[in-house]
């Protein structure tokens, strides 16, 4: 979604930046990268993810050794054995993790989104509340990449960022504020409900703040017609997760993103790249 959000981002500088709903961190990277801020929040109520990124700025080498282990077991094996591998990694994940210390749990869980089905993160029953997405094509020649993880390492630890894992009210607000929350209607399950009313609260607290941007899906029932902000809605298509199923089988399912927030550069103003504000 970068590209559509490019034309909206701050033109100033941005001195410090915090992200409530943290995940995959890929504003993250791209707000390191062309405004380099000082100071950053890092956050998500997902304690198990909080703990990957934990690991890799404090305890890199045991973390990449474990994952190294798993890499090499998971690539040597043919499909079935790849899958077989996947599913007992998982289950030990699911019901047998506390014998682990936090960074053998942090790459574990890292094996498992790398090996898992489209990145998707699903809670299942059967493994015990926690991750439980299905394997994915198995078709990989490497896990993971030694020279990313390298540079995660090296931005977590060369400046002043604080990884945290608590409620999104909880972190500061900073020059600029990137909140992705779970999606109205996600088929993502993070075992973490963020109800319309919290949404509704994190809207509030947009509406008072300049610079603070929240990204969502328009369910198209009006739910953020009322916003006292811009609203920019942007048509996507979902490959994974969200397919619709036909006559013909499943397909690729048309939905609309919602990006809002409240200053608006001059830039984004002279380009005419608005998709359609409320």
């Amino acid at each position: 979604m970068l590209k559509y959000y490019q034309p909206y981002m701050p033109t100033g500088p941005i001195q410090s930046y915090s992200e409530p709903f943290f995940g995959g961190g890929a504003m993250f990277a791209h707000v390191i990268e062309k405004y380099n801020p000082q100071e950053v929040w890092i956050n998500d109520i997902n304690s198990d993810i909080i703990n990957i990124y934990q690991s890799v700025a404090s305890d890199f080498q045991d973390f990449c050794d474990c994952l190294q282990q798993h890499s090499q077991e998971y690539l040597q094996g043919n499909y079935d054995q790849r899958r077989a591998y996947y599913y007992k990694v998982r289950e030990e994940h699911a019901w047998g993790w506390e014998k682990w210390s936090k960074t053998q749990q942090a790459a574990v869980l890292y094996f498992l989104m790398r090996t898992g089905f489209n990145g998707i993160w699903q809670i299942n029953k059967n493994t015990n509340n926690r991750y439980g997405t299905p394997c994915g094509l198995l078709t990989e020649t490497q896990v993971y990449d030694q020279d990313n993880l390298q540079a995660w390492h090296d931005v977590l630890k060369q400046r002043q960022v604080h990884i945290t894992s608590g409620d999104w009210s909880q972190v500061p607000v900073c020059d600029f504020v990137f909140c992705d929350p779970p999606y109205r209607d996600s088929f993502a399950d993070y075992n973490q409900p963020f109800p319309d009313l919290e949404l509704e609260k994190l809207i509030k607290t947009l509406e008072q703040h300049d610079n603070f941007w929240l990204c969502n899906r328009d369910s198209g029932d009006g739910f953020f017609d009322n916003v006292q902000a811009h609203v920019i809605k942007i048509p996507v298509t979902y490959t994974a997760g969200r397919r619709k199923k036909t006559q013909t089988g499943f397909q690729a399912k048309k939905a609309m993103e919602v990006l809002i927030f409240r200053n608006l550069p001059v830039s984004a103003t002279d380009s005419g790249l608005f998709y359609q504000e409320s």
